[in-house]
């Protein structure tokens, strides 16, 4: 079926693209703004000697982007850890279905663990209103991203899906190029990682009758990331707030902007991202069930469950935990001053926001311990 679709309003740009699209940066004003923030005892001439050298993708990722990502993380957080790799094949190609906190960390922290395990980067979705044309497209098509279209009819978005699950399909299986891909639409608001079901429907659209070899081809992997101070947390909290008073929240102008730029910045503690197992013999139990809704149903609830049991918790999710149910259940997990530590952080972010104070605070206090009860569950069930 993949066969059938022209990608190239959607693919990342080819290596034999890759020159003069570095050209095009370089002659942008932004490159050496940006180049100034990341290093800024980088001069000009060091900075167009190492976009001499960009002849690849993957050549660009490996001269600007892995160091400006670990700058990024040695500057806002206190250390990245990781896990799981041992459980993959370096030569083989995976589509990474992921929990989804920031809107650039989540992916780029995936590259760098990639290239430092010993594995080709993957590609990465991006949605269409964060490739908005120039230096931001251009940037984000030389780093291995693929574009998600968003806007359209029911008709329109039928064919947009179809071409997306066609272009996943062709790049892990064809390819042999692994793919990164948010387990649902935007970012987890509240602490609770769970897919969608139309992601599964989306990715089976490009496959045969056979719903478990559909999957099976794609080779999943559930991957877990957890911050120990969530990325834009008080927005997420804001617009959560805003969201149960309007039936619908509409972003201002510049807010996905506003919100890389934040999740870059603010302090984020431990990081850890966790790789699961690829989903394969589980398919097997899927064959006996005849409704196909119930199958993605299944499947759905085996990608949560990896997702959910690889999830780290941090001293925060666990006095949040406590303070929702008024327990000392996981008082073992953290100390008097983390707990008093941490409501005080809460009461900083929650005094420069819009809302009842209380309301906000308990906003807080559901998003940092969500990912305890969503662990407890599949710990129970597993």
């Amino acid at each position: 079926m993949t066969e059938n679709f022209n990608f190239d309003d959607i693919r990342p740009y080819y290596d034999n693209e890759a020159r003069a699209v570095m050209r095009r940066l370089q002659n942008d004003p932004l490159f050496m703004k940006l180049v100034n923030h990341l290093w800024p005892t980088m001069t000009q001439e060091e900075a167009f000697a190492k976009a001499d050298k960009v002849t690849s993708n993957m050549a660009f990722q490996l001269e600007f982007m892995h160091q400006a990502i670990r700058v990024i993380i040695s500057r806002s957080s206190t250390g990245l850890t990781c896990s799981g790799f041992e459980n993959l094949d370096p030569n083989s190609a995976y589509l990474y279905i992921a929990n989804h906190r920031d809107i650039l960390l989540d992916s780029a922290i995936l590259q760098i663990l990639l290239v430092e395990q010993g594995f080709q980067t993957s590609e990465i979705t991006f949605g269409d209103n964060l490739m908005q044309g120039g230096f931001i497209t251009d940037f984000g098509k030389l780093n291995r991203m693929f574009t998600v279209l968003r806007e359209g009819n029911s008709r329109e978005l039928y064919e947009i899906s179809q071409k997306l699950s066609a272009y996943i399909r062709h790049t892990v299986s064809e390819k042999n190029v692994s793919v990164w891909i948010a387990q649902r639409n935007g970012r987890t608001k509240d602490g609770n990682d769970m897919t969608q079901t139309g992601l599964i429907k989306m990715l089976n659209m490009s496959g045969g009758k056979n719903f478990s070899e559909s999957i099976r081809q794609l080779k999943i992997v559930p991957l877990s990331i957890s911050y120990e101070y969530e990325p834009c947390d008080d927005l997420k909290v804001q617009e959560s707030y805003l969201s149960s008073l309007h039936s619908k929240y509409v972003k201002a102008p510049g807010e996905d902007l506003n919100s890389i730029l934040t999740g870059i910045m603010q302090p984020k503690g431990r990081i850890h991202m966790a790789v699961g197992k690829p989903i394969d013999h589980e398919l097997l139990g899927l064959e006996k069930i005849s409704n196909e809704n119930e199958k993605i149903k299944q499947l759905v609830n085996i990608i949560d469950e990896q997702l959910f049991t690889n999830y780290k918790l941090w001293p925060v999710n666990y006095i949040a935990n406590d303070i929702a149910h008024k327990s000392t259940e996981f008082s073992s997990y953290y100390t008097e001053e983390e707990k008093n530590n941490f409501i005080n952080y809460i009461k900083q972010k929650t005094s420069k926001l819009k809302g009842d104070e209380q309301s906000l605070f308990n906003l807080f206090i559901t998003m940092y311990s969500n990912p305890v009860k969503t662990k407890k569950l599949s710990l129970v069930s597993h």
